[in-house]
C-alpha cells in the first residue's frame, strides 16, 4: 500500500482527532488539504475508552457531544473542610473519547484514514516517509510534505523532577439518589497520603444517581490493580458512603508530570503533538485544553501554507512555575494537600482555573503565589538551578 499526500497525522488520540477535525474545515482564505490519519488497528496500541476534562466558557465547538459540565466546583480538604463556588463564565467539561471520535468522523469526510502499526518516519529532502505495517501483516508506506506525530513518546526526557498523575476511576450507578449533578467534586483529600506527592478522591456527577468516581495520586510509581482496587473501595465506602452500586465501567490511566523539555520537532518535516509535544500541563496533568490551542495553530500554518512548527503549548512563565511546584511537591517540602485546599479557599475559583490553564497576567501569578508556604517556595526556587536533569524510564 503506497500513498502520496500532504499531511500524515500518526495516532488517533485526542490530539491527532483535533488536527484532523481542524485541517479538515480550514479558515476562511485558507486552502484545503489532502490529509490521512493513520491510528494502530484494535489491540494493545490502541487505547480504550477514556475521558477527557477541560474548562471554557459555554458554547464550545464541542459542546454538543459533551458527557456533561458543571458551573459549580467543589473541594474537600483532609479534615472534610468544604469548598464550594461557582466558576462562572468558565464550564468545568466532560467528553468521552466515543463521541469525539464519532463526531470528528462525522466532520472529516476527505480524511483518509488507515489503520498500521507505524514503525518509523523517515526524513526526506522535502517531506517524509511513513512506513508500517497493517494488521493483516501488508506493507505501508506514505509519502507526504509534513508529518505529526501524536502517539506517547518511547521515553520521558531528562528532567530534574518527575511525578506520576496515576488514577483508576468507576462508572457507578447507584440504589438511590446520592449525588448532586449540579457540583463536580474536583479534588476530595479525605484519602491516605502516600509517601511521596499527594492523593485524592474525584466525583463527576451525571445524575443523582450515576458518576464517575476516581482515585489519583502525584507520586514516583504506580500502584497494582489490587492497590486501585483498595483505594476506590475505600474511597467510595469509607470517605463516600455510597449504598449499593453496580460498577458499569471503569477507566485508568497514568500521566507523566514533568519539567522535561518535550521536543515538538523530531525531523525538518516531522513534528510532535499532543502529550508527546509537551501539551500536558505539569502541575496538573490537564491536556485537552492544550491540544486544541496547539492544533488550532498549526491548522492555521498550513493553511496559510507556513511551516506548522507547533507552537509551545505553554508559556515560560507557565513552565518555570510548574518546575517550582512539582519539586516541591517531590521534596516533601509542601504538603500538596494543604497547599491545594489553601489556593481553592482563598482564591475565588474562575481565577484559579485561568490561572491553572496558564490564562492569567503576571500580576495574578504573583498574587496566587502569595496563598502558597512562600518559604519553602523560595528555597525551591533557589534549589532549582543547581539540580541536574536525569532520565528516569520509559513513558507510560
Amino acid at each position: 500500500m503506497v500513498y502520496d499526500t500532504q499531511i500524515v497525522i500518526v495516532g488517533a488520540g485526542a490530539a491527532g482527532l483535533s488536527l484532523a477535525y481542524r485541517l479538515a474545515a480550514p479558515p476562511p482564505g485558507c486552502r484545503p488539504l489532502d490529509v490521512t490519519l493513520v491510528d494502530a488497528p484494535p489491540g494493545p496500541l490502541r487505547p480504550p475508552e477514556r475521558t477527557w476534562c477541560f474548562w471554557e466558557q459555554p458554547g464550545g465547538e464541542y459542546d454538543d457531544v459533551l458527557t456533561a459540565s458543571w458551573e459549580r466546583l467543589r473541594v474537600r480538604g483532609p479534615d472534610g473542610e468544604r469548598l464550594e463556588g461557582g466558576i462562572d463564565p468558565l464550564r468545568y467539561k466532560m467528553l468521552r473519547s466515543g463521541p469525539f471520535e464519532r463526531l470528528v468522523r462525522e466532520h472529516t469526510p476527505g480524511v483518509r484514514r488507515l489503520e498500521a502499526v507505524v514503525e518509523a518516519i523517515i526524513d526526506l529532502p522535502r517531506g517524509v516517509e511513513v512506513h508500517g505495517t497493517t494488521a493483516e501483516g501488508g506493507r505501508l508506506r506514505l509519502r507526504g510534505r509534513w508529518a505529526f506525530d501524536s502517539r506517547p513518546p518511547r521515553a520521558l526526557p531528562p528532567a530534574r523532577t518527575t511525578l506520576l498523575q496515576h488514577f483508576r476511576g468507576w462508572f457507578v450507578r447507584t440504589t438511590r439518589p446520592v449525588f448532586d449533578p449540579a457540583v463536580a467534586e474536583l479534588m476530595d483529600f479525605r484519602t491516605p497520603r502516600p509517601a511521596t506527592g499527594l492523593s485524592f478522591g474525584y466525583v463527576l456527577p451525571l445524575s443523582e444517581c450515576e458518576a464517575l468516581v476516581e482515585y489519583t495520586e502525584f507520586s514516583p510509581t504506580v500502584l497494582d490493580d489490587a492497590g486501585y482496587e483498595r483505594a476506590l473501595r475505600h474511597y467510595t465506602g469509607e470517605v463516600l458512603g455510597l449504598p449499593g452500586f453496580a460498577v458499569t465501567a471503569a477507566e485508568g490511566g497514568v500521566i507523566p508530570m514533568s519539567d522535561g523539555r518535550f521536543p515538538r520537532r523530531a525531523g525538518a518535516s516531522v513534528f510532535r503533538i499532543g502529550a508527546a509535544g509537551g501539551a500536558t500541563r505539569p502541575s496538573t496533568g490537564y491536556t485537552f485544553a492544550a491540544v486544541q490551542r496547539q492544533t488550532r495553530a498549526v491548522a492555521l500554518a498550513l493553511g496559510e501554507g507556513r511551516c506548522p512548527a507547533p507552537p509551545p503549548a505553554h508559556s515560560a512563565r507557565a513552565r518555570a512555575m510548574d518546575a517550582v511546584l512539582l519539586r516541591a511537591l517531590a521534596s516533601g517540602r509542601v504538603d500538596g494537600a494543604g497547599l491545594f485546599t489553601r489556593l481553592f479557599r482563598e482564591v475565588p475559583m474562575e481565577r484559579l482555573l485561568r490561572f491553572l490553564d496558564g490564562g492569567t497576567r503576571i500580576r495574578e501569578d504573583v498574587a496566587i503565589g502569595l496563598h502558597t508556604p512562600v518559604l519553602p517556595m523560595l528555597r525551591t526556587v533557589a534549589e532549582l538551578p543547581w539540580l541536574p536533569r536525569r532520565t528516569t524510564g520509559a513513558a507510560s
